[in-house]
């Protein structure tokens, strides 16, 4: 069963890429444009963004008491990644990509979802911090829009929602229990229509609630821990701007740290809000509205959209395909040998 969700995942990844193929041929024409060597030192950097987020959940792991390798960590974070993004799931594909090791290492899932989901909470407050800034630069260039303001509100909803929710699970089982179940009564009403059948069970939150609570309530003990995960989820972001620095020098485009704090907080935004995988069909066309905004020319804004979508989006894609079955083969191995 398990090598046919494999088979059915890299499946749907090739089908993926097929009706992308314009675009991934309009990114590779792009590329070929640009300073090679600068092309490289943006790759370079997007894999140290792949390692640094491992280093992240690592850290959120060892806080709970886990124990995994650096190595492992970052494959299931490219394949998670991967998972997510060719079976749309609202982010959850990832997360079952560590639940499934989790069953097969018999560590306890409850623990590998707090993880998981403290990882989001943790990178969305972080990407709350540039994305602050983010807003000052289009304040102070008159480029502030109701649009980006509304973006704003929602993403700091989720963010706070995330909280709240961490909150009630260390304070009470029940409490948890309770606003799991309004939440997934809402989302089954809103699918319903669509479906014709419950998206998720709600009979089975309490459970889940109970799983959670657990290990929830000894994160107050251990809040100061959170810090060194914060700060790799910073770290992230701050290499992602690297990554736009480096595009914008392989097509000597001429930017400010302005530019590329507010082209990269309004595209990263759109990104996370977007109701498409990972953003796509929507950065592409609000990137470059927000680098021309930014007195970037529109011809050169739609040359740095295509590049850095290529480096940040479609060779992570690549590498999640790879990890993923990577991890497919390094437990058959397993298996085998038990």
């Amino acid at each position: 069963m398990r090598k046919f969700i494999v088979i059915l995942l890299i499946f749907l990844g090739a089908g993926f890429v097929y009706l992308s193929f314009g675009e991934i041929e309009s990114i590779a024409e792009t590329l070929q444009r640009g300073n090679l060597w600068f092309i490289g030192l943006a790759l370079l950097i997007q894999c140290g963004w792949m390692v640094v987020a491992g280093l992240s959940i690592l850290s959120l792991y060892r806080i709970l008491g886990l124990n995994e390798t650096l190595y492992r960590i970052s494959l299931l974070f490219t394949a998670g990644n991967f998972v997510a993004t060719v079976m749309p799931s609202a982010g959850m594909g990832a997360v079952a990509v560590f639940i499934s090791e989790a069953h097969r290492n018999g560590q306890s899932t409850g623990k590998v979802t707090i993880a998981s989901m403290l990882y989001i909470f943790l990178d969305y407050l972080a990407f709350l911090c540039v994305l602050a800034l983010g807003l000052i630069v289009l304040f102070r260039r008159n480029d502030l829009t109701a649009t980006e303001i509304v973006a704003s509100l929602v993403m700091f909803s989720i963010a706070t929602l995330l909280g709240f929710l961490f909150y009630l699970g260390s304070k009470s089982e029940l409490r948890l229990g309770n606003a799991l179940t309004r939440i997934v009564r809402f989302l089954n009403r809103i699918v319903r229509p669509f479906i014709h059948h419950d998206y998720l069970s709600e009979s089975k939150m309490y459970g889940y609630a109970h799983e959670l609570s657990t290990d929830l309530q000894t994160l107050p003990e251990n809040y100061r821990k959170l810090i060194k995960p914060f700060l790799f989820a910073f770290a992230n972001k701050t290499l992602l701007m690297c990554v736009m620095a480096a595009i914008f020098l392989a097509f000597k485009v001429p930017f400010s740290a302005g530019t590329i704090i507010g082209g990269f907080s309004i595209s990263y935004l759109f990104l996370i809000i977007s109701p498409t995988p990972a953003g796509i069909g929507i950065v592409e066309g609000i990137m470059p509205l927000a680098l021309s905004s930014l007195n970037v020319p529109w011809s050169q804004a739609i040359i740095v959209t295509l590049a850095y979508r290529g480096v940040t989006f479609w060779f992570p894609l690549g590498v999640g395909a790879w990890a993923l079955r990577l991890l497919h083969m390094d437990n058959s191995v397993a298996n085998s040998t038990a």
